[in-house]
């Protein structure tokens, strides 16, 4: 009876042994193919590195870093091992992904990794002129992350290529050669939380289907071609935390609808086109703002009183926007927080208000260009900390106090002249009038006579 249980457990356990054998060979035969297409992307990135000699296992045992291999079960509880991240160019020491060559190039097998999540390209593709990937939109929906950082030689379209992707949560496209519109496909996109298109060769005007990504978080469109009005359809993206449009070619007025951005920490719209219709008053209403850059662009006006409800600000850009009157003193006031402020390059007048000496957290100060006036409110102490960073040439008719005239001083004011020396009066051969001292009147006196008998005798 003990035998025929023996031989019972040793028949289980050979079948548990022969099923896990199979279900082993199943995954490896499956992994065969998308291993053998790894090999072959890092040789088209990289072929001066024998990457079979130095990576000849199995690829979910042991990988170069930025190859990430996970395990994936059916609904027959099949294991099968998938590669789901690629990263290709090293970032740091921390992130030692494959290093790419000046003559990478982009491999056509990428679209056989039917699980992969994340797609990452930093500095690869430098020299040699590579073809945004056109196959992308055969990924399938499994693409979460796709990320080009500083790649001068990627070229081509978005256009076509992106329509497929209904998965992406993060898509930067940041330093590169890449033309043409941003694609009205890109809205479609429904689950992006960040779209980072900067510091590339885009025209044209922005699809109002950006107002569909409610998720979006991040939205920079930085450093393009780009022109025309901005959608109101922007307003309607009420996620967003970050808006980046700087250094483009809108223009027209800046759209009220912003002011629907409740969450936004960061608006930068500088170096635009924006003109003629003052700063915005309805950035009063957005009091998540830190973050406001509005430099650049021909706004004009006054500025207005609005800086109650700004108290968080920490940085402020109003260089060059043409505008006119006195700054109010609201802005030392209620800006207790402000680090960075800069309202050089306008036509300002009047004295600086006595509440901008109470900045205390100011580490860069910039009224240059301007048509000020009067004594500086400014402490020695205020002077001594923020020193190089306090900008005030190009307005003549500042002054600053006795005590702030020392060399040490000066190399922070830009050497203005002080309220309480009197100005030097012009030099003068002789002078009787009632004011000049008796020692020197009697001389001149004395001078006269002797030329006077000199001559007559």
């Amino acid at each position: 009876m003990a035998s025929s249980h023996c031989s019972i457990a040793r028949l289980c356990l050979l079948l548990v042994f022969c099923f896990i054998s199979a279900h082993s060979t199943s995954s490896t035969s499956h992994y065969y193919d998308e291993q053998e297409s790894v090999y072959q992307v890092l040789e088209a990135i990289n072929s001066d590195i024998d990457w079979r000699s130095l990576f000849p296992d199995d690829f979910c045992v042991s990988a170069p870093h930025g190859i990430v291999c996970e395990y994936f079960s059916d609904e027959n509880d099949t294991v099968t091992p998938h590669i789901t991240e690629l990263n290709f160019g090293s970032v740091s020491d921390y992130s030692p992904n494959p290093p790419c060559s000046f003559n990478s190039t982009l491999s056509p097998l990428l679209s056989s990794f039917t699980y992969l999540r994340k797609l990452f390209f930093y500095q690869c593709f430098t020299e040699t002129m590579v073809s945004f990937p056109w196959f992308l939109s055969t990924l399938g929906s499994t693409l979460e992350e796709l990320v080009f950082i500083d790649n001068p030689s990627l070229v081509g379209t978005l256009s076509g290529n992106l329509g497929n992707l209904t998965r992406l949560r993060r898509f930067i496209l940041s330093g590169t050669s890449v033309s043409g519109a941003i694609p009205d496909e890109i809205g479609g996109l429904l689950e992006l939380q960040q779209v980072t298109i900067s510091r590339n060769c885009f025209h044209g005007i922005v699809p109002q289907s950006l107002g569909n990504l409610k998720k979006l978080k991040v939205l920079d469109l930085s450093y393009n071609g780009l022109e025309g009005n901005l959608p109101e359809s922007i307003g309607k993206m009420t996620e967003l935390v970050k808006l980046d449009l700087g250094s483009n070619h809108f223009d027209g007025g800046i759209p009220e609808s912003l002011v629907g951005l409740q969450e936004l920490e960061f608006l930068d719209l500088s170096y635009n086109r924006f003109g003629n219709f003052g700063i915005p008053l309805f950035l009063a209403e957005m009091p998540s703002l830190r973050e406001v850059y509005l430099s650049g662009n021909p706004l004009g006006g006054q500025i207005p009183e609005i800086w109650e409800k700004l108290g968080g600000i920490l940085g402020l850009g109003l260089s060059g926007l043409g505008l006119v009157g006195k700054i109010p003193a609201s802005m030392g006031v209620f800006l207790r927080n402000v680090c960075f402020l800069v309202l050089d390059q306008n036509k300002l007048e009047g004295t600086v208000p006595d509440e901008f000496g109470l900045l205390e957290s100011v580490h860069e100060m910039n009224l240059e260009n301007n048509k000020l006036s009067g004594k500086l409110p400014f402490s020695a102490n205020f002077s001594a900390r923020i020193r190089g960073k306090l900008k005030l040439a190009g307005n003549p008719n500042l002054c600053i106090d006795g005590d702030l005239s020392s060399a040490q001083d000066k190399s922070s004011l830009g050497y203005l002249k002080s309220c309480n020396k009197p100005n030097k009066p012009d030099a003068v051969l002789f002078s009787f009038s009632e004011s000049s001292s008796p020692v020197n009147s009697s001389l001149l006196l004395i001078i006269f006579l002797g030329l006077f008998l000199t001559f007559c005798l």
